[in-house]
């Protein structure tokens, strides 16, 4: 069997690349991996033949040898909360309003926005183009469909295999399992048995109490695996992990977001402490940046506040940082393709789930699309890369900004209010159900 982001002989490619875009000099253990026979890292998925025990072993002492080289950018983006929010300007703190139905919304939004990219996760943004003007849907304004797909585009850009059954048009009923939803609900069950007040740690045992390895990926899944070999956060985020730089937690954000509300450092402070257990650097600042993000949107600012809140706590000399401030510059009065051509030439060469290129995708929609909900997840899942992950970060943002109310019933009905999920105690769970702990645990009053 071969699993996906695990294999040594996968990871040393995708080490080798994110270490040169750290500014770390690996020629040297490029030309000895490749002389061994070692081949780049594969572009979607886990390699399909198993190599040899040599080259095996080769991968593991190259993964150890990369890990030690120091980084070139730590001084720009430091690992130390402290140092992080020193590099920063966080946004100050404002009062929430009306707590409940901005929960609520973010819950309901976050929901609509990963199923809508749940089925065109992994493919190209041209594809996902094709697929949507072969069937109507040219912008992107609704659920993607199989309904009148040409069985030429379809064989070119073959949907998601695991979601297509559960999440187009015409087979949505409820909400169907997803890591950026399982993620969510995990943090409620963290506050529920830990407070605000938890560390790395607890985080890490509440992974192992919870969550099934096989239903987490990259950099958790890593994290898992280290985690599973008796290593301890922080270094879970960093033993043989290139994926620790290339996605973004996809927990942290909205869990911040409900008890943090109106409070972008200490949002960021909980996100930082998740997002260790499992990333460094940009994936952490990407976390960081969602959780601060989240909890402005709960105080009724606009999805731009939102987006300049999530910056204030990026380190301004980071890479990401870079990429926000570029995401706001493009954003504003521009056809929304042209600002994606915008991010495309400057990050396209990402992995498609790294969290510069994703992250700045997703300011970019909170800057362009403002309180319009439809709009903000349509145009952010259209711009491709990681759809199901952006989808919901947007969703959960813009949700929270205009409540229940200001999401169209043709994203709302099809859900069910009814959650799909491998977490204990989860499966089934209706909206109003996590509506009501993740209230309880914010503590905000209950709705009457």
């Amino acid at each position: 069997m071969r699993v996906t982001w695990v294999q040594p002989e996968d990871l040393v490619g995708h080490e080798l690349r994110q270490a040169r875009e750290e500014g770390k000099g690996v020629d040297d253990v490029e030309r000895r991996w490749f002389a061994a026979g070692g081949a780049p890292a594969p572009g979607r998925g886990a390699s399909q033949e198993p190599v040899a025990p040599e080259l095996r072993a080769l991968a593991l002492e190259l993964l150890d040898e990369l890990d030690a080289i120091p980084r070139p950018l730590a001084t720009e983006e430091p690992d130390g909360f402290d140092e992080i929010l020193a590099a920063a300007d966080p946004a100050p703190r404002r009062e929430p309003g009306d707590l409940p139905a901005r929960i609520a919304g973010a819950w309901l939004g976050r929901a609509a926005g990963c199923v809508l990219g749940k089925p065109v996760e992994n493919i190209p943004r041209e594809g996902i183009r094709a697929i949507a003007q072969a069937t109507g849907n040219w912008p992107v304004r609704g659920w993607f469909t199989a309904a009148g797909l040409p069985d030429e585009v379809s064989g070119q850009w073959p949907w998601n295999r695991a979601s297509r059954t559960t999440s187009l048009a015409e087979n949505i009923d409820g909400i169907p399992e997803d890591d950026d939803l399982n993620f969510t609900m995990l943090g409620v069950a963290l506050l529920e048995r830990c407070g605000t007040g938890f560390d790395a740690l607890d985080v890490a045992k509440i992974w192992l109490d919870y969550m099934p390895p096989g239903r987490i990926f990259t950099a958790e899944r890593v994290a898992m695996r280290n985690l599973l070999e008796a290593h301890l956060p922080p270094e879970t985020a960093t033993r043989r992990s290139p994926p620790v730089r290339v996605d973004a937690e996809p927990g942290a954000d909205p869990l911040a977001e409900r008890i943090a509300p109106g409070d972008p450092t200490a949002a960021a402070r909980m996100a930082w402490e998740d997002a260790r257990v499992s990333h460094t650097g940009n994936g952490v600042y990407a976390s960081m940046f969602m959780a601060a993000a989240h909890a402005a949107s709960l105080t009724g600012a606009s999805p731009a506040a939102c987006a300049d809140a999530g910056l204030s706590v990026v380190p301004a000399g980071s890479r990401l940082a870079e990429a926000l401030r570029t995401a706001r510059e493009l954003a504003p009065g521009r056809d929304w393709e042209e600002t994606v051509d915008g991010l495309y030439e400057r990050y396209g060469t990402y992995h498609w789930v790294h969290a510069i290129n994703n992250t700045a995708l997703v300011a970019a929609a909170l800057y362009a699309c403002d309180d319009d909900f439809s709009g903000a997840i349509s145009a952010v899942v259209q711009g491709g890369w990681d759809t199901d992950t952006n989808g919901a970060a947007v969703g959960s943002i813009v949700g929270a900004a205009v409540g229940v109310a200001g999401i169209e019933e043709r994203w709302s009905a099809p859900l069910g209010g009814r959650f799909t999920s491998s977490l204990p105690g989860f499966d089934g769970i209706t909206l109003d159900e996590l509506v009501q702990r993740t209230i309880a645990v914010a503590g905000a009053p209950a709705p009457a």
